[in-house]
């Protein structure tokens, strides 16, 4: 609770900090009589299941920059990979993505009458899709319906390799850099999986499926040896060849909206810097006006 009451208090961020932390604006000072029961109205994950799927992606002859002419690599420090974003054009063909497909058995999508899935928005604006099964055997056990699915996974678009390299110069002097380069990739992988499905009957609202991978890159050279795997032209052009394993992360769920009852200490709040011109400024949030909120000696 202390650290709460620290971040609240935090200075204004210098220009010459390189980082920064969070403040939420929660704060509890520990007194329960602060704490009321709230009804929010959220989405439940009914079930989920995470899977962990590799895959391998070669590159031949991938341009790493340049060193300075006549100069030769001694040594291979450290080879890093992450995703290439282009954040001025998302359409942007080398935007690394990673796009599930998803069939299912013993259960369907939610269509319209053109064919097309029938989605709801979730969190962060991730699309949920609707679907549907008869459920009434498993409803009267009281106990969820089974289904099945298999999916094609496709990863495309470019990720940026980083090698820290130490070469010697045409004056034989030992130097250090760090050469980049984009390789591209194109790969898919393939996954099976079981989730357990609510009743489409005892609920307002039909089960919601929803997907999502992360991916991070493990690179290495092609045959781990210098002299095969890098080249460096008369003019200083350096290329490589490489193999990157692919490390990606996928999880389903299954949700369906719930109103739950939590314990609040109320609203979140930052803190405002004042400003002389507006003596006061509008809240963002209404005040709490149910019995808990009321105190007993207002009118």
């Amino acid at each position: 609770m202390e650290n709460n009451k620290d971040l609240n208090n935090v200075e204004p961020l210098q220009i010459d900090e390189p980082c920064c932390i969070a403040n939420t604006g929660c704060i509890f000072d520990g007194c329960l009589d602060d704490v009321v029961g709230e009804c929010i109205f959220v989405d439940k994950v009914y079930d989920a299941a995470t899977f962990n799927l590799q895959g391998l992606q070669g590159g031949n002859n991938i341009s790493m920059g340049s060193l300075p002419c006549g100069s030769r690599i001694k040594r291979i420090r450290n080879i890093r990979a992450r995703k290439f974003f282009n954040p001025s054009n998302i359409n942007d063909k080398r935007n690394l993505t990673v796009t599930p497909s998803t069939t299912l058995s013993g259960a369907q999508f939610v269509t319209d009458a053109q064919g097309n899935p029938v989605t709801v928005p979730g969190p962060a604006g991730l699309l949920q899709y609707l679907i549907y099964t008869d459920t009434t055997e498993c409803d009267s056990e009281n106990r969820g319906t089974p289904i099945f699915g298999s999916q094609e996974i496709e990863i495309t678009g470019c990720i940026l390799i980083e090698m820290d390299v130490v070469y010697v110069d045409g004056d034989g002097d030992r130097q250090r850099t760090t050469l980049r380069g984009k390789m591209p990739v194109n790969q898919t992988v393939t996954n099976f999986f079981e989730l357990c499905m609510p009743s489409v009957y005892d609920s307002a609202f039909l089960p919601q499926f929803t997907e999502f991978c992360n991916i991070a890159f493990t690179p290495r050279l092609a045959t781990q040896n210098i002299n095969r795997d890098i080249r460096v032209n008369s003019e200083g052009e350096v290329t490589a060849n490489f193999i990157v394993a692919l490390c990606i992360t996928c999880e389903k769920k299954i949700k369906v909206p719930v109103q739950l009852c939590v314990l609040s200490t109320g609203f979140c709040e930052q803190q405002v810097s004042p400003r002389e011109i507006c003596p006061e400024y509008p809240p963002l949030f209404p005040p709490q006006v149910s019995i808990p909120f009321i105190d007993p000696d207002e009118d």
